[in-house]
């Protein structure tokens, strides 16, 4: 199947990562999706390794792959005369714009936003930046790094309110990509009625701040400074990890009901007041962990696992990344796609998140995907199709 966005073309100006990952979330959901590189090298994460793979002259980044399948690669110099006219043609037949410049860069280049709206009324632009593209900190470069300090997402995690970690991947960049390609989305929805595009800003700082979720309102509403307390939830309890006699699992009790099931499992006496709601578990966490891990102390991870699933208890395993692209449910999901690469062959890729289905359960999620391009891959034949002379 093609796709809900088959017929939606986008113009891909950003490197990195949160804006590749907006526009191959449109990709994925069939839009034709053409990246704008610098012939200078193109998107920085072409270098970013290792790992590379492949051959030394032609070695391609994982970190490239990982974030740029069903696109199309042109190579332009957007500060030259022909780079800029290549790029008003590609307004000119696009319904999206999408860019992640610092605030401002883009004008600079002649493309404001009343600019492209002269080119096409109908183009949606987006725009994300590291902390906003207004206010007293707007023109601040943005880094994953720097943003999940800023927001206040290390602060909530790690070992302790001493131990600030990193989240494993560049959270803030993916999550401001979701959220960029969410709003264009809504942008091109409400162009069936007003036939005019709009511009959708989104930041990195904005996405971290948008998913503190409990942690937010704990601040906002009761005035609680949230803190990392390692992998046990705040506010609800038991849930966590939990050591037992070669490892550790993970437990979730997110329920009254849950909670009696789990304590005659793990001989812990339900009507015990220091345990008897979920108020009073949190209150008394440190000896509820330590009941816990007393009672798992004589059973193996997998013993658990399989008495919790027959309990009805919420649990699991932490696993590795290759475990997880082993696992027969990640695969039945569709999370795992192989593509044929220009010079790798063919490779495998994570898949996307999302699967389609019509009302009699048949499923129409796009199923063809294309390997991410090499640099400049598909110039000739996007200059074609804009009707310009191909230049050396």
């Amino acid at each position: 199947m093609p796709g809900p966005l088959d017929g939606i073309t986008v113009v891909d100006l950003t490197r990195a990562l949160a804006g590749p990952h907006a526009t191959m979330m449109m990709a994925d959901l069939g839009a034709r999706v053409i990246k704008v590189e610098s012939p200078d090298g193109g998107d920085d994460t072409r270098g970013w390794g290792p790992p590379f793979v492949g051959d030394a002259d032609e070695r391609q980044s994982t970190y490239f792959l990982s974030c740029n399948r069903n696109k199309e690669s042109i190579t332009v110099d957007l500060k030259s005369d022909d780079g800029a006219e290549t790029l008003r043609r590609l307004i000119r037949n696009a319904d999206v714009l999408v860019e992640n410049f610092r605030p401002g860069a883009l004008d600079r280049l002649g493309f404001r936003p009343e600019a492209v709206e002269e080119l096409n009324p109908r183009t949606v632009i987006l725009s994300i930046s590291g902390f906003g593209h207004d206010g007293p900190e707007g023109g601040r470069a943005g880094y994953d790094q720097i943003a999940q300090g800023e927001s206040g997402l290390m602060s909530l995690t790690g070992s302790g309110p001493d131990d600030p970690q990193r989240v494993g991947v560049p959270i803030g960049d993916l999550l401001a990509g979701m959220y960029g390609a969410y709003g264009v989305l809504a942008a091109l929805l409400e162009r069936e009625h007003t036939g005019r595009g709009q511009v959708v800003r989104t930041s990195l700082l904005a996405s971290l701040v948008g998913v503190h979720a409990f942690q937010g309102t704990r601040w906002t509403v009761a005035g609680e400074t949230g803190a990392a307390q390692g992998n046990h939830h705040p506010s609800i309890a038991p849930y966590g990890l939990f050591r037992c006699a070669d490892g550790a699992v993970q437990i979730a009790v997110g329920s009254e009901g849950l909670w009696s099931r789990f304590a005659a499992f793990a001989g812990l006496d339900p009507e015990d007041q220091a345990f008897a709601s979920n108020a009073a578990r949190v209150g008394n966490h440190a000896r509820l962990v330590a009941a816990i891990e007393a009672h798992f102390a004589a059973h193996k991870a997998e013993d658990l696992l399989t008495a919790m699933k027959a309990a009805g208890i919420p649990a699991g395993k932490v696993r590795t990344i290759d475990e997880v692209y082993a696992w027969d449910q990640t695969r039945s999901q569709g999370l795992a796609v192989g593509v044929e690469h220009p010079t790798l062959g063919p490779i495998e890729l994570p898949g996307p998140p999302l699967r389609f289905f019509d009302h009699a359960g048949v499923e129409t999620t796009k199923r063809d995907h294309e390997a991410p391009p090499l640099l400049g891959q598909h110039r000739a034949s996007v200059m074609q199709w804009l009707g310009q002379t191909v230049t050396v």
